[in-house]
């Protein structure tokens, strides 16, 4: 089964994490992001959520949302990017505001943000703990003051992730493509978080989600492609999208002995309540 072919088993599954605006659909796939898109619009996924990562590609997910009903957006600076805004947090923050607010008709959720110390730098720039908590910090108060869910990345920051979370006990959202320990999911659904997870739960290696997923109360669970990225296998290594997530949802179905069309159905309906979506 090639990924085009896949397209067949889209239906009913809801991607709570895409970024479809990313230049590798255009490079390398024929026709573009619009094309597979296009195919989803003719019976295919139930729901995208689009993730804006920095200010230029927040644009990029309130525009994609508006041209197709099935997808909607989140606005957010991710933990990189902000190492590469040149103007005060106060006005970037500001400004994902304004977009959340003139925007309520698409806009679901405020993220990517969260904490990321997996590189020393990002383009040359430094790896700033400091400004990644403040970003993280504020864009926290903003989706809780807008009442949105917030979709946080955590990457080798779980511990300073956790403690912002505790720091703001009426934030909710999800962690997106969960990395970290049960404990952690555990504390998060407590405080009612949901957890979602990637392509990267079909991986060889990824044998740590066998003792994690089906730990999981149902109604917290979401699926996700984190696409272009994250292929899940047999296509690791082709450019993602989400009728391939049909293969994360058949391998999380397996580690929680239930039925794939059990598993999109409720994941399908976790993420229409976590972003109140009809």
């Amino acid at each position: 089964m090639n990924s085009d072919q896949s397209l067949s088993r889209a239906k009913g599954l809801f991607d709570s994490h895409a970024h479809y605006y990313d230049p590798r659909f255009s490079k390398e796939y024929p026709g573009g992001a619009d094309a597979i898109l296009a195919a989803f619009r003719n019976g295919g996924i139930e729901g995208v959520i689009n993730i804006g990562t920095n200010l230029k590609t927040s644009e990029a997910c309130l525009e994609m949302a508006g041209r197709y009903d099935f997808m909607h957006a989140s606005v957010g600076i991710h933990p990189e990017d902000c190492h590469g805004i040149h103007m005060p947090v106060d006005d970037a923050i500001r400004t994902i505001e304004d977009m959340a607010v003139h925007n309520r008709d698409k806009v679901v959720a405020i993220g990517e943000i969260g904490l990321d110390y997996y590189r020393d730098s990002y383009e040359g720039v430094p790896l700033n703990k400091t400004l990644e908590k403040e970003y993280f910090d504020k864009q926290l108060t903003l989706s809780e003051k807008l009442s949105l869910p917030a979709v946080v990345h955590d990457r080798d920051a779980h511990g300073d992730c956790m403690d912002m979370i505790l720091s703001h006990p009426k934030s909710f959202g999800v962690f997106h493509s969960f990395s970290g320990s049960l404990e952690m999911a555990r504390e998060l659904i407590k405080r009612g978080w949901y957890i979602s997870f990637t392509g990267v739960i079909t991986f060889k290696n990824a044998v740590k989600f066998a003792g994690i997923i089906p730990a999981i109360p149902e109604d917290r669970l979401l699926v996700e492609t984190d696409c272009p990225y994250l292929a899940p296998h047999p296509f690791r290594g082709m450019i993602n999208h989400s009728a391939l997530m049909a293969e994360t949802v058949k391998k999380m179905a397996e580690l929680r002995g239930t039925s794939y069309e059990h598993m999109a159905q409720v994941t399908c309906e976790n993420a229409k309540r976590l972003f109140k979506i009809p």
